[in-house]
C-alpha cells in the first residue's frame, strides 16, 4: 500500500539521486506529463510538487499514467512473462481495438495464465486495461456532441450492445437513454490519482467521484431520481471550473476550490459538509472535533456517517478527517488515495487565499 512507502521528501531525493535501491519498489507519476517512471529514469527531473509516488505499476496505471518511453517501467514485468511483453506491444500498436479473449488465444496464450499474470503485475487484467482506455474515448465523443454510433466506433466496440453495457456500468444507463435536454451533465476528468466523474447543472457541482468508488452507482441513481431522469453528458461552466481547479491542485499551484456546490442530504449532513469545507489544506480534524465545531459534541458517529456520504470529493475535503488517534479511517476512494491527498496538501502553505470559502 502507498502509506507503507517512505515519505515524499525521501522518495524525491531518491528520484534525484536515481537510487537503484528503489527500483521495482516505488514509481513516480508526473502530473505535468501524464507518465510514470522508475526512480532511476534518466529524464529531466520534475518539480517535487508535480510528483506522485506509487508502490506498484498497477497503482500508476489505475491512476491514469502512461509508461515512460525512456526508462520503460513495464519492462521488468514484461521480461518476466513473454505473454505480457507481446500483449503490451499489441495494445500499444492498436490502442482503440476491441480486444477479446479470442484475440489472446489466437496469439497462443492461455487465458487463465494471462489473467493471473496481469492481475499479479498490474492489479488489473489485460482486457480491463484496454477497455478503460477505449471507454474514455467514447465518453469524450458523446460529451463533444457526437452521435452514439460515433462514440461506439471511437471506443473500438464492434457490438452496440457491448458498448451500451460498458457505458451503463459507468453511468447507470445506456448512452441512448441519456436525456437530450438534460438538467444535469456528466463529464470525465483525468487526474493523477485516477479517472473521475463530475455531474453538474449549469450553475452548480452536484457530484465529483473517482470511477472505482463502490458507492458511485448508488449516488448517480439518487441524482437521476432528483433530476427525474434528465441526466446527459456535456460541458458546463461549473464542470470546466472544477476541472481547472483539480489541475491546479495536482500541479501543486493551488488548493482552492471555489466551484459553486449543490448539497443534497439531510440538514445535519449539509452542516457537516459545510464544516469540512472550512478545514484548510494541510490540516486534519477528527470526527469528534467536527462534532464539537457544529455544536453536536455527542454526534461523533453521525458525523462519520455524513462524512462517508459526501459525494463531492476533494472540493468537500472529507479526506482531511482522521480517527481520534490520528489513524487513516475509511475513505470511499481508497485509503491509498486518502494518504496521497494528505501528502499533496503538505506542500500547500495554509494561507487565507488557499482556504476554500
Amino acid at each position: 500500500m502507498l502509506f507503507d512507502l517512505p515519505d515524499h521528501s525521501t522518495l524525491y531525493q531518491a528520484l534525484l539521486a536515481r537510487n537503484a535501491a528503489y527500483d521495482g519498489q516505488a514509481y513516480v507519476g508526473v502530473s505535468t506529463t501524464g507518465v510514470f517512471c522508475r526512480l532511476t529514469c534518466p529524464a529531466r527531473k520534475p518539480k517535487p510538487e508535480n510528483c506522485t509516488f506509487y508502490p506498484s505499476v498497477g497503482a500508476c496505471l489505475e491512476a491514469g499514467f502512461r509508461a515512460c518511453k525512456r526508462c520503460h517501467p513495464l519492462q521488468p514485468m514484461a521480461s518476466a512473462d513473454p505473454s505480457i511483453t507481446a500483449l503490451l506491444a499489441a495494445l500499444d500498436e492498436r490502442p482503440t481495438y476491441r480486444w477479446s479473449e479470442h484475440d489472446i488465444e489466437r496469439m497462443g496464450f492461455d487465458l487463465s495464465t494471462v489473467r493471473r499474470s496481469f492481475k499479479r503485475q498490474f492489479g488489473m487484467t489485460f482486457l480491463e486495461m484496454a477497455r478503460q482506455q477505449r471507454l474514455r474515448d467514447g465518453f469524450e465523443t458523446i460529451a463533444g456532441g457526437g452521435q452514439v454510433i460515433d462514440a461506439q466506433l471511437d471506443a473500438g466496440f464492434d457490438s452496440p450492445s457491448a458498448f451500451r453495457a460498458s457505458f451503463s456500468r459507468l453511468l447507470g444507463r445506456a448512452p441512448g437513454r441519456l436525456d437530450s435536454t438534460p438538467l444535469l451533465f456528466a463529464d470525465w476528468i483525468e487526474t493523477p490519482l485516477g479517472n473521475m466523474i463530475s455531474v453538474c447543472s449549469t450553475s452548480r457541482l452536484h457530484l465529483l467521484e473517482f470511477l472505482d468508488r463502490k458507492a458511485l452507482k448508488t449516488e448517480l441513481g439518487k441524482l437521476d431520481a432528483f433530476a427525474k431522469g434528465k441526466i446527459g453528458i456535456g460541458k458546463t461552466g461549473p464542470g470546466a471550473q472544477i476541472k481547472s481547479e483539480l489541475e491546479a491542485f495536482f500541479d501543486g499551484t493551488s488548493a482552492r476550490f471555489s466551484t459553486p456546490l449543490a448539497f443534497g442530504g439531510s440538514a445535519f449532513a449539509r452542516t457537516v459538509w459545510a464544516e469540512l469545507v472550512q478545514i484548510p489544506p494541510g490540516v486534519t480534524r477528527s470526527y469528534s472535533e467536527i462534532a464539537k465545531r457544529i455544536g453536536r459534541p455527542s454526534a461523533t458517529r453521525a458525523v462519520a456517517r455524513a462524512n462517508g456520504a459526501n459525494q463531492i470529493a476533494l472540493a468537500v475535503p472529507c479526506h482531511r478527517v482522521l480517527g481520534a488517534d490520528g489513524s487513516l479511517t475509511g475513505y470511499g476512494g481508497g485509503l491509498w488515495r486518502k494518504q496521497k491527498l494528505l501528502e499533496i496538501e503538505r506542500h500547500f502553505k495554509t494561507t487565507s487565499k488557499d482556504i476554500a470559502e
